[in-house]
């Protein structure tokens, strides 16, 4: 049964999925709030993307993968490709990471969700993250965001080393940027 994280809470990864993990996805979904209007309500695309930045011990980033780098230069990072409107059930983006493959002086693992089009979090309904265990789809945590704000990025998750164990921490810290290049130094901060 999956863990519903409240930010701050952390969790073993390796625990929770009954061992033996390798591989796990990052789902990001999310819905465009509707607008009402005099006669009707409609619902505006929302392009959220989907981030994930690899650390080093240091807090040096190692690698991006974003929709402008789909891959790690490792391989072990996959990006699955761009939602730009949020439409649909379930994860609107994924990004799979192999884990027995990330490299070993990567220790950190930091998920980020951004507005690239500068829309605010307050048009926005229905956002979560979620680690699913890749070898058979359990979901095994998820993160739920509660409440819009004015804001359009949030650094979401990090899934980290600690005792040679892959762990998770739900961090839910709001910032502004469009893309995860602009995210890097809120991303150190959580390290």
């Amino acid at each position: 049964m999956a863990i519903n994280l409240v930010k701050g809470q952390k969790i073993s990864l390796e625990k929770e999925s009954g061992g033996g993990l390798a591989k796990v996805v990052m789902g990001l979904g999310w819905d465009p709030v509707k607008k009402k209007g005099l006669f009707f309500s409609r619902k505006v695309d929302i392009d959220l993307d989907a981030s994930c930045g690899m650390f080093d011990a240091n807090k040096n980033p190692v690698d991006l993968v974003w929709f402008s780098q789909l891959k790690s230069k490792d391989g072990s990072i996959v990006h699955t490709g761009d939602n730009l409107t949020g439409e649909g059930e379930g994860d609107d983006e994924q990004i799979i990471v192999d884990l027995s493959r990330v490299p070993a002086n990567v220790t950190s693992l930091v998920f980020t969700v951004n507005s690239f089009r500068g829309q605010t979090f307050n048009e926005v309904e229905n956002a979560y993250c979620r680690i699913v265990d890749a070898r058979n789809q359990n979901e095994i945590a998820r993160f739920t965001l509660t409440g819009g704000g004015a804001f359009t990025a949030m650094i979401m998750a990090k899934v980290y080393r600690h005792n040679n164990e892959w762990k998770m921490a739900a961090l839910g810290q709001q910032t502004d940027g469009r893309t995860i290049n602009e995210l890097i130094p809120g991303m150190v901060a959580t390290l």
